[in-house]
């Protein structure tokens, strides 16, 4: 028996978000290693040199980063396009794909979810203030007012959801973990996108797990999180139960 695809990564992160996703639009057969955010393991960093999650692990196959990766997935596997088949417009999504993971992560997570959820939590101590209100005052209104001008008016980017939409969605989810919400009045086309793509069933059916991951202790609990995941992939995402012990922590 073909054994399933395998992500390391947390269920919290927005590149990981982004994988999986796009792993149920093409409902592939997944199981999910859930590694705690900064406590990897050799093995872990020899899969992935430079430290970043998430991870595929593809029978003998290996590989990092989260656009190597869907772009992996959409040429290997059958199933709905990530990517649309023009050339321009393919283009068009790698370009948003790359200013989802490289502006918008700079802003949501490294400014502002880093700095109110994470630092807290793995380093006992606030973030830097300075830093979260100027990405919340000033650097990310400007990141929206671009989105305002590119994102459609209803439905998707290039018709059916893609990985351009889960990415750029994606990193709002975590500002929300932040406590961001984006102005509907401000900027009206951004926040309806956003709120239609998070609740497109690839991506809410994550919710639940990230809920479990972001209530759990961070070096711990990682047996419930793998209990949690084995019932919603059985009976939510249509995959199997996921391999225990992988990760040793």
């Amino acid at each position: 028996m073909t054994r399933p695809l395998t992500i390391i990564g947390s269920y919290v992160s927005p590149y990981v978000r982004k994988v999986l996703a796009c792993m149920n639009l093409k409902r592939l057969d997944y199981e999910v290693d859930p590694i705690t955010p900064f406590f990897g393991n050799d093995e872990f960093r020899r899969l992935s040199p430079l430290c970043r999650i998430p991870v595929l692990i593809d029978g003998d196959f290996s590989v990092s980063d989260s656009s190597v990766i869907c772009a992996y997935l959409d040429e290997a596997y059958p199933g709905h396009s990530l990517f649309p088949s023009d050339p321009k417009d393919r283009a068009r999504a790698r370009w948003l794909e790359e200013y989802a993971d490289t502006r918008l992560g700079d802003l949501f997570i490294w400014n502002l979810f880093y700095q109110k959820v994470v630092h807290p939590l793995v380093w006992g101590e606030p973030g830097d203030p300075a830093r979260i209100e100027k990405a919340v005052n000033e650097d990310i209104p400007v990141a929206l007012d671009y989105l305002e001008g590119e994102v459609p008016a209803d439905g998707f980017f290039f018709g059916e959801i893609g990985a351009a939409d889960i990415s750029i969605a994606s990193f709002f989810r975590n500002g929300a973990y932040a406590g961001f919400k984006t102005d509907a009045q401000r900027w009206p086309r951004t926040a309806a996108f956003v709120e239609r793509t998070l609740g497109h069933a690839c991506v809410a059916a994550l919710l639940p797990l990230e809920d479990v991951q972001r209530n759990a202790d961070i070096k711990g609990r990682r047996q419930a999180l793998l209990d949690a995941g084995a019932k919603l992939t059985a009976e939510t995402l249509g995959v199997r139960e996921p391999r225990r012990g992988m990760m040793r922590l």
